[in-house]
């Protein structure tokens, strides 16, 4: 087993899309809080995207969920568009791992949508960066 440390990490010629996440699963901005909390427990996932006329607008996190949802005591019929984070903040497909672990960090944000010639292709989390320093 490799021992990588952060120097390893900072330096590295990984790119984010060799670990990010490849399925997308979004949802349209009117879909409920309760519909996408669903999903979320269902597939097994912290996050789904929002679009709004197939174009991606945001994320809603199970931080969302916290922070807006359960803080606010706003209702499990709340829509999307109410509780998803907003502009979608993104990071090009090969950019290095370590600059998506910067803009997690200075964004305080723990993912980041990937794109490909204006396109989203993917999502890229602080779990997948945790977990390819770990190998």
């Amino acid at each position: 087993m490799t021992v990588m440390n952060s120097k390893d990490f900072n330096s590295s010629s990984i790119l984010v899309k060799d670990i990010m996440t490849k399925s997308l699963i979004s949802v349209n901005s009117t879909t409920t809080a309760f519909q996408i909390a669903k999903m979320m427990e269902q597939v097994g996932i912290g996050a789904i995207l929002v679009k709004e006329n197939e174009t991606l607008v945001g994320i809603v996190t199970d931080r969302d969920f916290a922070t807006k949802i359960a803080a606010n005591n706003l209702p499990f019929d709340t829509a999307a568009k109410k509780i998803m984070s907003s502009p979608l903040i993104t990071i090009n497909h090969d950019e290095s791992i370590s600059i998506a672990a910067e803009m997690m960090s200075s964004k305080k944000i723990r993912k980041l949508a990937v794109s490909e010639n204006g396109n989203i292709v993917g999502l890229i989390t602080s779990t997948d960066l945790v977990n390819q320093l770990a190998k």
